[in-house]
């Protein structure tokens, strides 16, 4: 099932085209206001977000933009404004496709199946906002000291947590023992302590990574681990 937040203050459309993309493998999230959607996609980061122009708190328009900085996946207008001068804003501002609600369901659906199946083609791209940093679906606040996988929340010790901002700020980058044991526990890695491996093996399983076969942080051998920036989507 794809998860979708649909940003629609109207309650007969949202539940009308909620549950047409139902019946087609997609559980539609209704939210009806602009400066609460805001908030959270960015916590539950959906794999689509549809929203309509007209609405109150913020417009369609301004969380587009805003929305940008907090979320890497497609963001689909649905409006009855039918302007040449929205959607060329609506595009310049982030979004991926323009929709008018006259658009006949099948046509609605084909082209969001279309985004979807984009997101699951393309590498997961790397947001990086101050002190916060997102790797499809995975985001880390550091500021907060929180992480989010897929909209779920993970737990992880302090420990982990630097250890996981260690790696994901320098994805695609091979990282040493000697420089993970310098940057989270402040000392040299003196050849024999195994913590940093057992911490990796908890960031794995707390990341449903496989233990056998990891493909999201991998140990490359006598040179350290590497947190694979394509794996998060």
């Amino acid at each position: 099932m794809h998860r979708i937040v649909l940003v629609e203050d109207d309650p007969d459309i949202g539940q009308l085209i909620g549950g047409w993309l139902g019946k087609h493998d997609m559980d539609v999230q209704l939210e009806p206001r602009g400066d609460m959607a805001l908030a959270r996609v960015a916590a539950e980061q959906p794999d689509l977000v549809l929203l309509d122009i007209m609405l109150p708190g913020l417009d369609g328009l301004s969380l587009c933009r805003a929305l940008r900085g907090r979320f890497a996946g497609p963001i689909v207008m649905l409006t009855s404004l039918d302007s040449d001068m929205n959607q060329v804003l609506a595009l310049e501002l982030g979004a991926n496709d323009y929709i008018l609600k006259t658009a006949p369901p099948n046509v609605l659906l084909a082209r969001l199946r279309v985004q979807l199946r984009q997101v699951k083609a393309a590498p997961a791209p790397i947001i990086s906002q101050g002190s916060r940093l997102q790797l499809g679906t995975l985001f880390i606040d550091q500021a907060t000291r929180t992480v989010r996988l897929g909209g779920q929340t993970v737990v992880l010790t302090t420990t982990d947590f630097d250890l996981l901002w260690q790696l994901a700020s320098h994805a695609g980058q091979i990282l040493s023992r000697e420089a993970l044991f310098q940057q989270v526990k402040g000392r040299d890695y003196d050849g024999l302590d195994r913590s940093m491996d057992v911490a990796i093996s908890r960031l794995r399983q707390k990341l449903g990574d496989s233990a056998e076969a990891p493909t999201r942080i991998k140990t490359v051998r006598q040179k350290g681990y590497l947190l694979v920036p394509d794996e998060w989507s």
